[in-house]
């Protein structure tokens, strides 16, 4: 296939993507030469386990950071049996991130192998029936016939091979093409998020301990409503920018000198966005966060354990009059 012929997906380069992609690389580049910055095995081991977690409870399993952590030891769970094999799969699938070439048909499907493995029947192998992309409880589209899958991806993974868009775009073009595609009869939002981890890691080696997934999990509903989006467009940019302000996000937790790198992104991220004293409420709308529970759990009561924030009202903690500030360390 010659150049002029070959496939190119359909996307626009906004200028929100540009600003993106470079403060992204601006951010990576000061990680990568601040020796301070550079990921322990403690915070790897930590934030591949809110990856797998945030990635598996997008596709509905119920496991805890807690749980998969367990399941990471060897220790038995009360859980579902088919949510703890997503889990070990996950863990396994990972695990050999490193291994992998995000170009590679053999690799890709070894990966859907390992990540389906007891789950399906056609673990490892293209779909042989129709299937439709569902978000948020809807179809969003129907996805091509069986029988153009090989070619469709052969094509997907030739350009990503052969592309001089920088690997954050591309990456975030393949993750929504391949779901777009939908190869496979299940598991193609966590392959699709899986592969795009591995394009990061092949551009920068600190992705492979940086946690996308989790904040993906965190905006879930903006993450359908942008590949929804970008399928009524027939143009991807709506979801390459969804991505890049997911992965900026996650970047911007390791790019943060004055919070311990024990804290975790979400709390990293709550202390980031502090103009003085604010509600609950207002916290939650400066993130674009809309679960209170998840933002209790995750950002404000690990923040006030950690002694990093405090209530103005302690005495009352429940009071529709609560505010909370950040504490002077």
């Amino acid at each position: 296939m010659s150049k002029k012929d070959a496939y190119h997906p359909p996307f626009t380069i906004t200028p929100s993507i540009l600003r993106l992609v470079a403060d992204i690389s601006e951010a990576t580049g000061r990680i990568s030469t601040r020796a301070e910055n550079a990921l322990d095995l403690r915070l790897r081991r930590i934030n591949r386990i809110r990856t797998i977690q945030g990635s598996l409870a997008i596709e509905g399993n119920t496991l805890s950071e807690e749980q998969v952590t367990a399941i990471l030891d060897g220790k038995r769970v009360a859980a579902p049996l088919r949510e703890i094999q997503e889990a070990k799969n996950a863990i396994a699938a990972y695990d050999r991130l490193e291994e992998w070439s995000p170009h590679s048909k053999y690799d890709l499907l070894t990966a859907h192998g390992i990540l389906m493995a007891g789950l399906i029947d056609e673990a490892g192998h293209y779909r042989s029936g129709g299937v439709g992309v569902m978000g948020g409880g809807q179809v969003l589209h129907m996805a091509p016939p069986a029988k153009r899958v090989p070619m469709l991806m052969n094509d997907l993974l030739h350009w990503l091979v052969s592309t001089d868009y920088h690997p954050l775009v591309a990456g975030s073009v393949f993750h929504y093409e391949f779901e777009f595609i939908h190869p496979f009869s299940d598991g193609n939002g966590r392959m699709g998020r899986l592969w795009q981890t591995l394009i990061l890691y092949r551009w920068n080696a600190h992705f492979s301990g940086i946690s996308v997934e989790s904040l993906i999990y965190e905006h879930q509903s903006d993450y359908y409503e942008a590949i929804r989006k970008s399928t009524d467009n027939t143009d991807s940019s709506p979801f390459i920018e969804f991505m890049l302000q997911m992965i900026q996000n996650a970047v911007r937790t390791l790019d943060t000198p004055q919070v311990s790198p024990q804290v975790t992104p979400q709390v990293k991220r709550l202390l980031e966005v502090f103009r003085g004293e604010m509600t609950r409420d207002e916290l939650m709308t400066t993130l674009g966060l809309k679960d209170r529970k998840s933002f209790r759990e995750r950002y404000l009561r690990p923040a006030l354990e950690n002694g990093l924030i405090e209530m103005t009202l302690p005495d009352r903690p429940n009071s529709r009059l609560q505010r909370y500030r950040t504490v002077d360390r």
